[in-house]
């Protein structure tokens, strides 16, 4: 496991730009923590970095899923916050997701057994300064040199 300081919310936007860097086709991401401790808020930054630039970015706590056609991969993001049980994530096209493109997944728990164990946890904490966060990363294997690039700027 990694674990990261970020200081500001520009450290938060810093991360997201280094997390672009590393993903792929058929990457899982888990978003964990809180509410309120800025997982939509990474997610954001993140496609944004993506060069997403055709509208606001809005959560999908309503909707569930929101898809972004980016040049290389669509990037589905996950709010799985009010699924009523796992098996409803599959009506949200989650397998497709996982096939063909990236996801970024706000409250993965919810998926429970589903939740693909190739994936990388970043799980996001609130810290003393109102603005500060403290992020671990963990992933499998495969996220192993990724992880290290991540780390390291």
């Amino acid at each position: 496991m990694h674990q990261i300081d970020l200081p500001s919310p520009g450290a938060t936007k810093d991360l997201a730009a280094r997390i672009t860097r590393c993903l792929r086709i058929g990457d899982i991401v888990a978003l964990r923590g809180p509410l309120g401790v800025g997982k939509t808020t990474l997610a954001r930054h993140v496609i944004k970095a993506l060069g997403w630039t055709e509208s606001e970015i809005p959560s999908p706590t309503f909707t569930l899923a929101q898809l972004y056609d980016l040049p290389d991969f669509t990037l589905w993001h996950f709010d799985l916050y009010r699924l009523d049980k796992p098996e409803d994530a599959f009506e949200l096209g989650i397998e497709d997701a996982f096939a063909t493109g990236v996801s970024l997944i706000e409250w993965p728990e919810r998926l429970g057994d589903y939740l693909p164990t190739g994936r990388l946890d970043i799980t996001l904490s609130f810290k003393a300064d109102d603005d500060a966060r403290q992020v671990d990363l963990d992933g499998d294997p495969s996220w192993s040199d990724r992880l290290d690039e991540l780390c390291n700027g």
